[in-house]
């Protein structure tokens, strides 16, 4: 029976009763009722283990940080936590995040909240995750500031959400000087629900889709909606009006001229959610959960070791006889050199021609052939401004601002003026596989040192360093001092150039009780379908052998 089942069967008595004075019992009694046939059906003890977890692996590890959430009778309610290597990881790649809510990990229906960048190999990495019993303003803030106070007060850049409005407020609070937009997947997805109804259903979606997709600025995307909804008579439309009041938050003409690493939408947190599939569905408890994710997390960094591994050890040949495409061979990695291919590619499709030129400004017309729908291509025309001296080119498609990838347009003007080498602001760190990440020495609690000195040698310093930093951080003058020491021995170690993790260590964020920790109650949320966690090869074959032998069996 749910909540509102129950509630309604208390109304009914209620009124079949006369009155709340016939009552042989109060409301409160039914919420205790309602709240013992849930401990009932979720079970116990799941609570106490998350907790274990916890303290085994920050035994483990200093820099493994949890903060739980209880209410009044000790029942936990929120839950966040994030490993080290993670935590160093948010600084080579925390410029750009995805959050996402709509995955109901457990049998507690606890929605799992990950916190998602993407790597130098366009890999999804996470940088901490929560267990969340609600999805109003005040969870959305309380995770929001135990993630920033994680991360050292360093908030993204950017944070990529769907169109959640307690998600948005609670945003606007936490990270005021973060860039926000929505998901764009989750909004046109909408459009069937929204219009599927009109008689001209196919010729709306197709101008919508124009004035999201083929508009390259912002009087243009506002030209052609107008004539949406004069085409349409949809002036009164409640859910346009609402999209165009946040078109900042989401078009693509207004948002693609700053770095968003190439994202979109939230796919990278429900590609995350995917991955967790593999180990945990909508069943799991929370005791199951905190042992499948160490192997969840485990296969992720190995897929970025492979990857590193590659990148360093086959060499992707090149396409064109172009310096530029050397360059970008010698330091980006694999996939990252793969997606500066495609755009190489892209050049027997451009046509630029030269419309103005003055003091080393060169303005050019490039036509370029786009495919849309079932391959079907179409021209459209960019223009590309080139600064011969700075050697500098900006198109209007504003793909290396959005993704950090030289676009086509801009290569072909490159080419006209045979510049066979790009200056380093066209060759981003965030791609580059030649650079060593202090994240990657940063021991996890999962990690096995003995098969690597230099993280070994890490985790002893930086044992070394938290205990200094403890001390010195309790006063400003204390800080202040141990700066100052650390730049002069920092001036003495230069040349020998070790890798360390300069970042400032702070007490873990834990919520001490003394009362045992006690189990949450189900919680209601967005959701996703149930899923069954993956079996391996073995494991069918030996479901089938069971399933056999139960078909064999003789009936008593």
């Amino acid at each position: 029976m749910t909540v509102i089942q129950l509630s309604k069967n208390y109304n009914s008595c209620v009124a079949e009763a006369g009155g709340y004075e016939n009552l042989t019992f109060g409301e409160r009694d039914a919420r205790n009722y309602i709240r013992e046939v849930r401990l009932l059906r979720l079970g116990l003890g799941g609570a106490e283990a998350l907790q274990n977890y916890f303290t085994r692996m920050q035994a483990q590890n200093d820099g493994f940080y949890y903060i739980i959430d209880v209410d009044d009778e000790t029942r936990l309610r929120n839950v966040f936590w994030a490993d080290a290597r993670s935590r160093a990881a948010y600084e080579s790649f925390g410029d750009v995040i995805t959050f996402d809510t709509t995955y109901l990990t457990n049998s507690y229906k606890m929605p799992f909240a990950p916190f998602v960048g993407v790597n130098h190999h366009g890999q999804s990495i996470l940088f901490g995750c929560g267990l969340i019993s609600g999805e109003d303003t005040d969870t959305f803030v309380w995770l929001f500031e135990s993630w920033l106070k994680c991360m050292n007060g360093r908030a993204p850049q950017a944070i990529i959400t769907d169109q959640d409005k307690a998600m948005q407020n609670a945003i606007a609070r936490v990270f005021p000087k973060s860039r926000h937009r929505f998901c764009l997947w989750h909004i046109m997805k909408k459009v069937p629900e929204k219009f599927g109804a009109y008689s001209q259903y196919d010729d709306i979606k197709s101008q919508l889709h124009r004035c999201v997709y083929d508009t390259l600025s912002r009087d243009e995307f506002n030209k052609c909606w107008l004539q949406l909804l004069d085409n349409f008579d949809l002036h009164d439309h409640s859910w346009l009006e609402w999209l165009y009041s946040e078109r900042h938050l989401w078009v693509p003409a207004y948002v693609k001229n700053e770095f968003w690493a190439g994202m979109s939408s939230t796919q990278r947190s429900e590609g995350m959610n995917a991955f967790f599939d593999d180990y945990v569905n909508s069943k799991t408890t929370l005791k199951q959960f905190v042992d499948q994710y160490d192997n969840a997390l485990r296969r992720k960094i190995e897929n970025e070791l492979a990857a590193d591994f590659s990148s360093f050890h086959t060499q992707i040949p090149c396409i064109t006889f172009y310096g530029i495409e050397r360059q970008f061979q010698a330091s980006y990695t694999n996939a990252k050199f793969k997606e500066v291919q495609e755009e190489l590619r892209g050049l027997i499709y451009c046509c630029a021609s030269l419309i103005q030129s003055e003091g080393g400004i060169f303005i050019y017309h490039v036509a370029d052939q786009v495919q849309v729908i079932d391959g079907f291509r179409k021209s459209t025309k960019y223009v590309v401004e080139f600064n011969e001296i700075e050697c500098e080119a900006n198109c209007t498609c504003q793909l290396f601002a959005f993704k950090g990838i030289l676009c086509r347009h801009a290569i072909r003007v490159l080419t006209l003026h045979d510049k066979e080498e790009l200056p380093a602001k066209y060759i981003l760190d965030r791609w580059r596989k030649d650079l060593k990440r202090d994240y990657t020495l940063v021991r996890s609690s999962r990690d096995d040192l003995s098969y690597s000195p230099n993280a070994y040698r890490m985790n002893k310093l930086n044992k070394a360093f938290y205990e200094i930093s403890s001390i010195a951080g309790t006063s400003d003058d204390g800080c202040a001092k141990l700066l100052t020491q650390l730049s002069k021995l920092k001036l003495e170690w230069v040349e020998v150039q070790p890798v360390c993790d300069n970042r400032s260590t702070e007490s873990l964020g834990v919520t001490k009780r003394s009362d045992k920790l006690k189990s949450p109650v189900a919680a209601r949320s967005k959701g996703r379908p149930v899923s069954k966690r993956k079996q391996s090869s073995a494991e069918k074959a030996i479901n089938r052998l069971k399933a056999r032998k139960t078909q064999r069996a003789p009936v008593s």
